[in-house]
């Protein structure tokens, strides 16, 4: 059963700008002739294009009784409380507030975020800040999973 899944995907501008970047290359290569100046566009816009992808594509899922965080699988058990982090709170918790220990799956541009205490005695980890779209909705779900 999944109650909550979200894709960190990367904003518009940066598609524009990975097609702006195999302009840049097939100007590069534009001395060398008509083909490789094609070439060079259709490559740079191609591997611009897998980087932002790659980028947007991690998920926070809230699965059975695990939160999956991009690569992170964290039992729900090893979870204390999770609060939902408005613009302002979000950006002091990823600069000065932030703790070096900390999971952090930051994408700069949500500016929403969800911090959860991790509360398992093994795990040095103190917390784990999530960006997130919905903030409210993430705790919500790590709150039912919870009950």
């Amino acid at each position: 059963m999944q109650s909550y899944e979200e894709r960190l995907t990367a904003p518009r501008s940066w598609w524009v700008i990975a097609g702006l970047i195999g302009v840049a290359c097939a100007l590069m290569l534009l001395p060398l002739g008509t083909l490789p100046m094609l070439g060079g566009l259709i490559g740079g816009a191609a591997l611009s294009a897998v980087a932002v992808s790659s980028y947007g594509s991690v998920r926070i899922r809230v699965v059975g009784d695990s939160l999956i965080a991009g690569d992170a699988r964290i039992p729900v058990a090893a979870l204390g409380e999770a609060r939902p982090l408005d613009p302002e709170e979000a950006l002091a918790w990823r600069t000065h507030k932030a703790d070096t220990r900390a999971f952090m799956l930051l994408r700069s541009y949500i500016r929403t975020a969800v911090r959860v205490e991790i509360t398992d005695p093994a795990d040095p980890t103190p917390y784990a800040y999530l960006s997130t779209r919905d903030p409210e909705r993430l705790v919500a779900a790590l709150a039912a999973v919870r009950a």
